[in-house]
């Protein structure tokens, strides 16, 4: 019998041990996970605020720049909804819009860049549309490397394109492709900005932040030998060509 109430003793001991080990484990894991979490909560909360910030930086700084701020404003929104859903999503977006806007200022006063500095201007510019139009809106480029170092009137490009957004893409329901092109022709640097659309007598905008001040310039730094139109090469597709003396 005794070595029977032994047995059972030292079992109960076992079973004892094996519980408040059990328990010990369980409120060691719960406090190692609350613990995890509450910082992953804390770091997300501050990430959210300083995009916050960010953003709002971005707001007074659109106020100095000269882009259409309805661009503005629709890429402010796409990144306040990322913030959250997406907030690795919404820094790059933040970088995207804040190059957009400080080669705006830095190049305002300036009357030719390299158009390496415009082609990542439309890059940026493209990319933060991408958040907007998702699958509707494809791009393309078609660069030739050695037309990059060619000087180009400051966010010409850029208002090309935007005038294909605006006037082509935005217009159709299933979206359509934006096309980049630039190479030599004979002794012209040669721009060209297609879109899917159809050019129906408002594709050129001439309100404050239209193509008609770009065109304006043109005439003013190249005269007669500069070119500019704007024509529908297909049904579906409108091109904008821009034909610049090449810089020797």
């Amino acid at each position: 019998m005794r070595g029977s109430e032994k047995a059972i003793a030292m079992h109960k001991v076992i079973l004892t041990n094996t519980f408040y080990s059990f328990i010990y484990l369980f409120i060691w894991n719960c406090i190692y996970f609350m613990y995890h979490y509450i910082s992953k909560s804390q770091r997300q909360q501050l990430d959210t605020l300083r995009l916050e910030a960010l953003v709002k930086e971005l707001e007074l700084k659109t106020i100095k720049a000269h882009i259409n701020p309805h661009f503005i404003f629709n890429s402010l929104n796409s990144i306040r909804a990322l913030i959250d859903e997406n907030p690795g999503r919404a820094r790059t977006a933040i970088t995207e819009l804040s190059n957009i806007l400080r080669s705006s200022m830095q190049t305002e006063k300036l009357e030719l860049v390299p158009f390496e500095k415009e082609l990542n201007i439309v890059k940026d510019y493209l990319a933060l549309e991408n958040m907007r139009f998702e699958d509707r809106l494809k791009v393309e480029y078609e660069i030739d490397e050695d037309t990059l170092l060619q000087p180009v009137p400051p966010m010409m490009l850029q208002t090309l394109v935007e005038n294909a957004i605006k006037h082509g893409i935005s217009r159709r329901v299933d979206g359509g492709v934006v096309r980049v092109i630039s190479d030599f022709r004979d002794d012209f640097h040669e721009l060209i900005v297609q879109n899917t659309g159809t050019l129906n007598g408002h594709t050129v905008d001439q309100e404050g932040f239209g193509i008609s001040s770009t065109v304006n310039r043109i005439n003013l730094l190249y005269g007669d030998k500069a070119h500019f139109d704007i024509r529908q090469i297909s049904p579906q597709l409108v091109e904008a060509r821009v034909h610049i003396p090449v810089a020797q």
